[in-house]
């Protein structure tokens, strides 16, 4: 046998074992692989409570992942509003990350502002009122009374936002105001 037979075999199985010892990078072809979707706001309809919209916009963005929430008055989907309605705050949207959501002033001097908007904010990602709940639950709105100061989505309404927005989006419902008196104004 020549050295040269003796090179090339030698090359030839050094070039098939390679991929068997050697690590590989391969494309993330994975369906299930995160996809997020930003939906942008405006708050300058509300410049009161901005701070507080941002401070809820925050809450959510660190609960969930495959939808984040990034203020921008341009282009714009969802905006925030401010004034005085004696039904108090809420949220007319579609439950994408489109619509108005309103902040009541008589409201916020009652309940705790950033809980006001943070829960707002959960009705434009598809999650309805659940009055009735404890204050360890955002969308509960003030059924637990003035005193909560949670603003902050619990784990079971993070989960139903990213199954939500797992694709995108994938609730479908028609725009209403789905939001009216969770925080009762006391007159």
């Amino acid at each position: 046998m020549s050295l040269r037979t003796l090179a090339i075999g030698a090359a030839s199985v050094a070039l098939l074992a390679t991929p068997l010892l050697a690590p590989t990078a391969v494309a993330a072809t994975d369906s299930s692989a995160l996809r997020t979707t930003t939906v942008y706001y405006d708050t300058s309809g509300a410049p009161t409570f901005r701070d507080a919209i941002r401070a809820g916009a925050a809450n959510w963005n660190a609960a969930v992942r495959n939808v984040q929430l990034k203020e921008s008055s341009s282009g714009a989907t969802l905006r925030y509003t401010e004034g005085n309605d004696s039904r108090g705050s809420y949220a007319n949207t579609n439950g994408h990350g489109r619509g108005t959501i309103f902040i009541d002033y008589t409201q916020a001097k009652q309940y705790d502002k950033v809980r006001i908007t943070a829960h707002e904010t959960g009705h434009a990602l598809g999650l309805p009122d659940h009055y009735s709940g404890p204050c360890s639950e955002l969308m509960s709105g003030g059924g637990p009374g003035t005193s909560c100061h949670n603003s902050r989505p619990n784990s079971a309404e993070a989960a139903r936002v990213e199954q939500n927005w797992a694709n995108g989006l994938t609730v479908d419902y028609a725009p209403s105001r789905i939001y009216a008196d969770s925080f009762p104004v006391l007159r």
